[in-house]
């Protein structure tokens, strides 16, 4: 006999499945192999049914993660939003902020740039905030080291000079290099730069963005965050739009 506790089914399959060990712990022996059973032959006569499970998983498992992102983005809002250490941008009284934590050698990075340049400066509420998150080797680390000494010591205005710079930059990433960098972006004393890339100040920064980065789970970059939403990856201009008006709706 077909168990009580067995209905066959199309879109509720899918979260009888999901729910099958919860119920097969208050089965007999004799039940469960019942259960089993009927489970097997429905799927092999309906196998589309799979899809259904899996996509109803996936659902779950998506809802859940952006909820744990959004949690994430509330706990550590001060050092992702107001970190005096990091440049920011755009419009300072931007009723959305973008924040994107970037690795210059970065490919997505470098083609993230300029759409992010377009979203800014064409919605003209938006305030924009780097992260350096090197990751992605020496060169990475070198680039942030000089970005963030021009920062402090140079300021706000030649830092993203110098940071559109980096990104754009093809070759390899050398002291010369970066001495041209900084000589082309009118640095006052681009020698002072350099000697500071190695100061405690610079890699405090670094050292703090990795220790945020590893609480908010972040493993790659680009990564934004935007309000309360994280986005990990590239994301193309129409959706980075489409997300910053899911913001603004609240």
């Amino acid at each position: 006999m077909r168990p009580l506790f067995f209905r066959p089914l199309t879109a509720g399959l899918a979260a009888l499945l999901l729910t099958a060990p919860a119920l097969q712990a208050e089965m007999t022996d004799a039940e469960r192999e019942s259960f089993r059973a009927e489970i097997r032959a429905y799927l092999l006569e309906n196998p589309e049914v799979l899809m259904e499970a899996i996509g109803v998983l996936e659902d779950r498992r998506a809802t859940e993660a952006v909820a744990n992102d959004v949690a994430l983005v509330d706990s550590n809002s001060a050092e992702i939003f107001t970190d005096p250490a990091s440049w920011s941008g755009g419009n300072p009284d931007g009723d959305v902020t973008v924040v994107e934590f970037v690795d210059y050698r970065c490919g997505y990075c470098r083609r993230a740039h300029d759409e992010v340049t377009e979203l800014v400066a064409s919605d003209g509420n938006i305030r924009l905030v780097f992260k350096e998150f090197p990751i992605l080797g020496e060169a990475s680390e070198l680039s942030s080291r000089f970005a963030i000494s021009v920062l402090q010591l140079e300021g706000a205005d030649h830092y993203k000079t110098v940071h559109d710079a980096l990104i754009a930059h093809q070759g390899d990433v050398t002291p010369e290099a970066l001495n041209q960098i900084g000589t082309d972006a009118g640095l006052g004393d681009v020698a002072a730069v350099m000697e500071h890339m190695t100061s405690d100040d610079v890699t405090g920064v670094i050292a703090a963005n990795h220790a945020l980065g590893q609480r908010l789970g972040i493993n790659g970059t680009p990564t934004f965050v935007v309000d309360s939403t994280m986005l990990r990856g590239y994301v193309p201009l129409d959706a980075m739009r489409q997300v910053v008006e899911e913001e603004r709706a609240g």
